[in-house]
């Protein structure tokens, strides 16, 4: 592969290090010099991105409808995401501000761990250190992977395009860089994965929350051992999260249930460091809490009631109310009930799943920025990821515990007809429900998996539409959803609602093996040279 110029890794690189608070020396060559324990602890804290990836891959799913041009406060940079286009828009949440938000803090992993070495990591504290910083590259690379390359596939991946891995700090001037390979891109990423899951310690942390600390980092490495392919490792790694009672570790949602029902109250204690559930939180710029609360900001792309009633929150394998299109009924089937936001011509059905901020740069003036804090890992994560693994070696009794566990804990069981799920339960549901069809839609969509091949006479595909209805139900406004739909190869149509909640038109679809299942890489990044997704 030709060898390219990418002049904005190099420019976000010299950014994030030039961000970097005032106890950083700073050395002739302008490099910061980290030469103690507290220093690398402290770039550590730069480790982590600070423009989520969440707006890009929720509004990329089929968690949104399209609710017309005459919604208010609706910004192009919504509806090129939506649409699958190429964005040219410039917002916290684009993919030049996302791409340079995670390459940003790779660099300020990668120079943690040179400083750590060349003091030779032989104290408890730098290996700690080490094994963070390892993960937070692992990390960082893998979301970028996740959004701008196509899903793993064994069969391809040795060709298809994947991104640059960045394994060190910068040293010269103007870098050279290839993007290699997605079958490239996850060795390396298991290779850090191997090295720093055995260092990884909470000793250390004056708030662990938001470090990868030891539930956080096996917590990710199911996810990504989940997106690989590797069941034994996925499960594996979630029972080192789990241990022997995880029904202790999940959400509180008593509590939850318990407080004001104010998406400002409860928001913040969901987003808490001291809900168990959280292993890791992040902190960006981002108006994530605008556009998926209750604002009309961002109102003509999101997920209102057609959609829930048709395939999201209603149509569950626990069975339930089927309400009409006016009703939100089945909302009474959860604990911790969704909000709805309704204005003329749309409406909005919110989870309190994010924080809405406001940094003032100027009180007086009203000038800042918007900020969220999210959960980026989760007990209910490392759960779901177990279960699915067990469903993919059909140990549908395992797999059951888990699912089983997930419905306990969110579901009313007098508003639900099963809340305790059987294979005959899931086997049922599953078929006796129609496929997904553009006038009659449902939560059943056609399976186009990459990693498994459903095996003949068996459950397999029930238990798997089963398991992705709890994912999207539990990471709804996350956009976790989205790398659900690469690696199942799901289709997705677009679609245009009216004022009165009708289907419009559809106007595009998104099929199993279209190219645009990779986002287009940063304009800048491909002016630089780097190869462009196929489109």
């Amino acid at each position: 592969m030709k060898i390219k110029n990418i002049t904005l890794l190099m420019l976000s690189f010299a950014f994030a290090l030039t961000s970097c608070n005032e106890w950083l020396d700073v050395m002739p060559d302008n490099r910061a010099e980290v030469d103690t324990e507290e220093k690398v602890e402290k770039l550590l804290v730069s480790a982590y991105p600070e423009n989520p990836y969440i707006v890009m891959a929720e509004l990329s799913s089929d968690n949104v409808d399209d609710f017309g041009e005459d919604s208010p406060y609706t910004q192009r940079i919504y509806t090129q995401l939506y649409q699958w286009t190429d964005v040219t828009e410039s917002d916290n949440e684009d993919p030049k501000s996302v791409w340079g938000a995670f390459y940003g803090a790779i660099t300020n992993a990668n120079q943690a761990i040179v400083a750590i070495k060349e003091m030779g990591a032989d104290t408890p504290r730098l290996k700690a250190a080490l094994g963070e910083a390892l993960l937070a590259r692992a990390y960082n690379h893998f979301m970028l992977a996740s959004l701008f390359c196509k899903a793993y596939n064994p069969a391809t991946a040795t060709t298809d395009l994947g991104i640059p891995y960045m394994d060190g700090p910068e040293t010269e001037l103007n870098p050279m860089y290839e993007r290699g390979t997605v079958a490239e891109v996850y060795a390396a990423i298991e290779k850090d994965l191997q090295e720093g899951l055995p260092l990884v310690s909470d000793a250390f942390y004056s708030v662990p929350k938001y470090h990868f600390n030891e539930k956080a980092a096996y917590t990710f490495a199911s996810r990504f051992y989940l997106n690989y392919g590797k069941w034994d490792e996925c499960i594996e790694c979630a029972n080192k999260v789990l241990g022997t009672a995880p029904a202790e570790l999940l959400r509180d949602i008593t509590s939850l249930k318990a407080l004001p029902r104010d998406l400002d109250v409860v928001g913040p204690q969901y987003n808490s460091t001291a809900a168990k559930n959280n292993f890791l939180l992040q902190t960006g710029y981002s108006a994530l809490g605008l556009v998926f609360g209750p604002y009309n900001y961002e109102s003509r792309i999101t997920g209102g009631n057609m959609l829930m009633q048709t395939e999201l929150l209603n149509n569950a394998p626990w069975g339930g109310y089927a309400p009409s299109v006016s009703s939100y009924t089945y909302s009474n089937m959860y604990k911790l009930k969704p909000y709805v936001y309704v204005a003329t011509g749309f409406d909005k059905t919110i989870f309190p799943r994010l924080n809405y901020l406001f940094e003032y740069k100027d009180p007086v003036a009203g000038i800042g920025y918007h900020r969220t804090v999210y959960a980026a890992l989760t007990a209910e994560e490392a759960l779901l990821n177990r279960a699915e693994a067990y469903i993919m070696k059909e140990m549908y009794t395992e797999a059951l515990a888990d699912m089983n566990l997930w419905t306990a804990n969110n579901l009313n069981a007098s508003y639900c007809a099963n809340v305790t799920l059987t294979e005959e339960v899931i086997t049922t549901w599953a078929n006796s429900m129609e496929y997904y069809a553009d006038d009659a839609p449902t939560p059943k969509k056609a399976l186009n998996p990459i990693l498994v091949t459903f095996p003949e006479n068996s459950n397999m595909e029930a238990f798997v539409h089963a398991i992705l209805y709890m994912r999207r139900v539990e990471f709804y406004m996350m956009g976790m959803r989205w790398f659900d739909v690469k690696r199942y190869g799901i289709e997705i149509t677009r679609r245009k609602l009216g004022t009165t909640l009708e289907v419009l038109e559809t106007y595009d679809r998104l099929a199993k093996d279209d190219p645009r299942r990779a986002l287009q890489l940063p304009k800048d990044v491909i002016t630089a040279g780097l190869t462009p997704n196929p489109r």
